[in-house]
């Protein structure tokens, strides 16, 4: 099984990604939170109280050095005790609640960001998904979203907490002795510098730490979902040591980002400390000489001590800035893909080159042209020119080789994809002007491969059609003869598992041609709907879905000639081109590539007739 690589949006040039302004990337977040904003603003304030109050410690320390102590006043000693308790006290229940004020908002700020994500995926185009890895799409409605609500819940508030402490911290340095202050800001060029360097270097490693993690739930995914496949030829060791050497590449970038974060903390901790030995030395001979009191060092040192935890926590805040901007970036890279319903064709594809025929129902394709929107320059169209009309309540069977666009085709008609000229109508009326509730509601549609949820087995039937009760679901069964359900532990009420792969091939097929029919679509798509199913039950399928195509217009891709006799007429498909249109029996008579084709199934019916499934 190969690894899938990144999405495309992730390929960007290392350039891109070195000018990447993080502050501008958080930024982002701000719609998110605004309506939790006085709760965090309430909680930085709080914790910013709670931090000063620590920097009145070294104070009162300072008064009691120099007062009751030097006084041997043991009045005064107990006071200042009782003071300091009481900002211990306080400054405790201020951070507690910062703690309580942010928990619960945050946690529906990550809610809230994960619903979005995942009602935008539901509007993005099939082509969208066709390109991106879904491990990668998965790590960033889990991972990506619990980084960010981490980083609002406590790094984002102790950047500003911290900064302000530092800020109060040397304005009190300075003011108590301004010769030591200055000692102490000697570091802060160097530091700042490397920050910088550390943001730029780290934001790179960052972005390929959380790219491989999505890789690696892909890989993940992939072999949880194709475990039969894996187990059928024995290639399970062989898929270990592909997800073996993909964990050791994040393994080996986890490394780098901490090896980096080790360097870059080392240096802002050791910077700050030579300063504090040096103010240390430098105050202890100004004591000596009677220049400064023994309570003012005390006060000095103490806040100087105070405010190492601030200083320090620098590299860390910062590597979990860069962690969140990255999961940021990610996340509103799938955000800002534009959305199906969104995208317009030009006005020319629309109106100025058909003309209008308002006077014919059902399915009608006109001048129909698709090209894939990754499709390299110059590559042909999928289909070109695709004139078709379907007459209301008509069958039409689409038949052709494998790669003559059939799938495709029916795949325009609900607009899993969009049509890049021409038009396609139904009664008349351009499906990119219906509402796509509007136009799904009209069309049902049942694929070759069918999708089944980690719902029960009527769950999945009756998300065909809104409102559909169970006389409808009963009915649906019936035609699609999926009535082995009722046979099964708890009947539709049984949970089919995730994928339906607790049930054959042909019962989720059943299933899925049962979803379709449940709301008595007026436009049925079937895309080889009964491909998986053996002779004898496609043969009771075929009976009973008469009754449904008698009642509706229908566009059925057939390999059979078994599913071609359902149909009223059958469209004969050929290199993206509509090459004949007729009755089974004309198109026989008069298209020598129809024979061909209608031949060559009849060897597959009955090379396959004996390896259908075995029963309902």
């Amino acid at each position: 099984m190969a690894v899938t690589t990144a999405p495309p949006r992730d390929q960007e040039s290392g350039a891109a990604r070195r000018h990447r302004s993080t502050t501008r990337s958080l930024l982002r977040l701000w719609p998110y939170v605004r309506p939790v904003r006085a709760r965090l603003f309430a909680a930085a304030a709080a914790a910013v109280v709670a931090s000063c109050l620590g920097l009145v410690i070294p104070l009162v320390l300072k008064w009691m050095v120099d007062g009751p102590v030097a006084g041997r006043e043991p009045g005064g000693v107990w006071l200042g005790g009782a003071l300091l308790l009481a900002l211990g006290v306080a400054e405790a229940g201020l951070f507690g609640l910062r703690r309580w004020l942010v928990a619960r908002p945050l946690a529906s700020v990550e809610a809230s960001m994960r619903a979005s994500l995942y009602r935008h995926l539901q509007r993005l185009p099939v082509t969208f998904h066709d390109r991106w890895a879904s491990g990668q799409l998965l790590s960033r409605a889990t991972t990506d979203l619990m980084l960010l609500r981490r980083f609002l819940a406590f790094p984002l508030t102790f950047l500003v907490v911290n900064g302000v402490t530092i800020l109060v911290g040397f304005a009190i340095l300075l003011a108590q002795a301004w010769t030591l202050g200055l000692v102490l800001l000697v570091p802060a060029v160097p530091l700042m510098i490397l920050c910088s360097l550390f943001e730029t270097r780290y934001s790179a490693i960052a972005r390929s730490a959380q790219d491989q993690t999505g890789d690696l739930t892909t890989v993940v995914e992939e072999g949880v979902l194709g475990i039969r496949i894996v187990k059928g030829f024995g290639r399970h060791r062989s898929q270990a040591r592909a997800f073996r050497a993909l964990a050791e590449r994040v393994r080996a970038t986890e490394l780098r980002k901490a090896g980096l974060l080790a360097t870059i903390w080392a240096l802002i901790m050791t910077l700050p400390e030579l300063a504090i030995g040096a103010a240390l030395v430098l105050g202890t001979i100004q004591v000596a000489d009677g220049d400064l009191s023994a309570g003012t060092l005390v006060a000095f040192l103490s806040t100087a001590l105070a405010l190492r935890w601030p200083v320090e926590s620098l590299g860390f805040l910062l590597a979990m800035s860069q962690d969140s901007a990255t999961a940021t970036d990610r996340f509103f890279e799938v955000m800002d893909a534009t959305p199906a319903d969104t995208v317009d064709r030009p006005a020319e594809d629309t109106a100025s080159v058909l003309p209008r025929q308002r006077g014919e129902g059902g399915l009608r394709f006109e001048a129909v042209e698709f090209r894939y929107g990754d499709a390299p320059r110059g590559t042909p169209p999928v289909l070109r020119g695709v004139d078709l009309h379907i007459r209301p309540g008509e069958t039409m069977a689409l038949v052709g080789a494998t790669g003559s666009g059939k799938t495709t085709l029916t795949a325009l008609v609900p607009r899993l994809h969009e049509v890049t000229r021409g038009r396609i109508t139904l009664d008349g009326r351009d499906i990119t002007a219906l509402p796509r509730e509007e136009l799904r509601a009209l069309v049902a549609v049942a694929f070759e491969e069918p999708t089944l949820f980690s719902a029960t087995a009527g769950e999945n039937v009756l998300m065909g059609a809104d409102g559909a009760d169970r006389a409808a679901l009963a009915r649906a069964l019936r035609v699609a003869q999926a009535e082995f359900v009722h046979a099964l532990p708890r009947g539709t009420d049984t949970e089919v598992g995730e994928q339906g792969l607790s049930l054959s091939g042909g019962q989720r097929q059943r299933l899925a041609l049962a979803r379709a029919v449940v709301g008595a679509p007026r436009f049925l798509v079937l895309d080889d709907p009964l491909s998986a199913l053996d002779v004898h039950t496609e043969a009771r399928v075929e009976a009973a879905l008469r009754q449904v195509l008698a009642t509706t217009t229908a566009l059925v891709v057939a390999h059979r000639p078994s599913t071609v006799l359902l149909a009223d007429r059958v469209a004969l498909l050929e290199e993206g081109r509509i090459a004949a249109v007729g009755t089974h029996h004309q198109l026989l008579r008069d298209s020598a590539a129809y024979r061909a084709l209608m031949a060559g199934q009849d060897g597959e019916d009955d090379h396959e007739g004996g390896n259908g499934e075995d029963g309902p």
